[in-house]
């Protein structure tokens, strides 16, 4: 009896199950189809239909603002609904849009294609991240959302690299769309093979009040982190276009990437035992000082080295910062609330990528390239200067669960 009861334990509390593995690479396959083309889509803009800069950053943040308006209905539905059911139906129109992008033949199609993609996509990743919980067990959740974080952040770091490496190698924007359509296509196949356990329903639920559509209880948490994604929109969209004109490097993007990648597996393998023990504000303080660095050699040092240093440091940074940040989102959130605190920091993180998209090529196309990237130094400064003075000791005092 006392060995069954330990058996059970132990098996109750594994971290890599089955269904676990499944969403990571749901989750790894929805970002990799998607970032597979974010550093390309400049230049395809550029060399297809001649468009400018300031142009560039509206038709690449449409997809920002569609995300944005679904995220707080995604995480309503989420809660409320079967998550198994919600997360296909999302998977599948995600997956259908990239057929708009091999279709769209004028830049007015391209930017409708594009901004309409954001919905399947905030929808899909609000539902992926809360399923991702529902399979953890609860004495490993906070070190698995850590490690969860790895599969869309590696995604986010390899996918660029092999999308640039194919366009050097053959100069074909068709191939890279059919390619995202493609690996989207496995993504969808996965959710479908994902088995939630039983969830009891919420009774007596108010169906529609504002802390399910985003939490409250962490506003503040939500304004820091709008902070980082302005940083991190400014960085990952038009890192290929500052490289060549700035600096010279056109073949260097893909190593860009895959040093961003590294920094950001090894930061999360590392901080993992922190967040097992709780300690996120920790975590957090690291990385947003780490990414300053990385973020300053990007704005202020105008060499080779610096670039590829800064690629490793935001890594290491954002590895750290992220992953903590969501766990203190779910950790002043209810139980019933676990698909809003996902929302709720995809939100936050997906407004400041749209202003940094946007206000990231207004100031290129204005000032130049080295002007953007010493604003997001700055940004990452008030950003990591409000976390150390308030931010840390705001999630402290609202946290639920220790």
């Amino acid at each position: 009896m006392v060995t069954a009861n330990g058996s059970n334990s132990k098996v109750k509390d594994k971290l890599w199950n089955r269904e676990y593995l499944k969403v990571m690479m749901c989750n790894f396959l929805l970002f990799f189809a998607f970032y597979l083309l974010t550093p390309l889509l400049p230049l395809y803009l550029d060399e297809q239909f001649e468009a400018d800069k300031d142009l560039i950053g509206v038709v690449l943040s449409g997809y920002v603002v569609a995300t944005l308006l679904i995220r707080p209905f995604s995480g309503f539905v989420v809660d409320s609904f079967s998550r198994k059911k919600v997360l296909t139906i999302c998977f599948l129109f995600f997956f259908l849009c990239f057929t708009g992008y091999i279709g769209a033949g004028t830049l007015l199609m391209f930017a409708i294609v594009r901004t309409f993609h954001g919905i399947p996509f905030g929808a899909t990743t609000v539902a992926n991240s809360t399923v991702a919980i529902d399979v953890l067990p609860s004495s490993r959740r906070n070190e698995g959302i850590g490690y969860y974080g790895l599969s869309n952040n590696i995604a986010m770091a390899v996918a660029p690299s092999v999308g640039i490496y194919i366009y050097q190698a053959t100069s074909n924007f068709t191939l890279l769309f059919w390619l995202s359509l493609l690996i989207a296509f496995a993504g969808f196949i996965c959710s479908t093979r994902v088995k939630l356990p039983h969830r009891e329903q919420v009774k007596n639920k108010p169906k529609l009040s504002l802390d399910h559509f985003f939490l409250g209880r962490g506003w503040l948490l939500a304004v820091n982190i709008c902070f980082f994604g302005l940083c991190w929109g400014v960085m990952s969209n038009y890192v290929a276009i500052y490289g060549k004109e700035e600096l010279g490097i056109t073949d260097g993007t893909g190593v860009f990437f895959m040093l961003l990648s590294a920094g950001l597996v090894i930061s999360r393998l590392f901080g993992a035992k922190s967040l097992r023990a709780g300690r996120m504000t920790r975590n957090a303080t690291v990385g947003v000082i780490i990414s300053l660095v990385g973020y300053s050699f990007f704005g202020f040092v105008q060499a080779g080295w610096a670039y590829y240093a800064a690629a490793l440091l935001i890594g290491l940074g954002n590895g750290q910062m992220y992953p903590a940040f969501l766990n203190m989102f779910v950790g002043v959130a209810r139980n019933d609330q676990r698909g809003t605190a996902n929302s709720s920091i995809l939100i936050s993180w997906d407004l400041g990528m749209g202003l940094g998209i946007l206000l990231g090529g207004f100031i290129a196309e204005q000032i130049g390239f080295i002007a953007a990237f010493r604003f997001v130094a700055f940004m990452q400064a008030a950003g990591a200067l409000l976390f150390i003075c308030a931010t840390a000791s705001f999630f402290e005092k609202r946290r639920l669960s220790k």
